[in-house]
């Protein structure tokens, strides 16, 4: 088998996983939810979002130059465009372009 045909047959197979995974649920949960599916919907994105600000800081040196600037900066612009606006990838995107300039031409 060819390397374009390997590559290929992966991408389907891993299309048809990912559209399976995703509408398992819903074949799964036809008529209604149980009560702790609808309740891990509810406290499993916070828990997520504040896994990803832990990871995304464990490096960060606060005793060292910059001292954590470009996080603080970046983790401000975020939590402020997002209260202000309440469009999730207009914050994220703007975070993450801070950060990357923040970091790559100013500190």
């Amino acid at each position: 088998m060819s390397t374009a045909a390997y590559s290929a047959l992966l991408v389907a197979v891993m299309s048809i996983v990912t559209i399976l995974l995703r509408a398992a649920p819903f074949l799964v949960f036809k008529k209604k939810a149980p009560a702790y599916v609808m309740y891990l919907g509810q406290v499993l994105p916070a828990a997520i979002i504040g896994m990803l600000v832990v990871y995304c800081l464990k490096d960060t040196e606060p005793l060292a130059a910059p001292f954590g600037a470009p996080e603080l900066i970046a983790g401000l612009l975020v939590v402020g465009l997002h209260a202000w606006k309440r469009k999730i990838l207009l914050s994220v995107l703007a975070g993450t372009a801070a950060y990357m300039l923040l970091t790559q031409l100013v500190f």
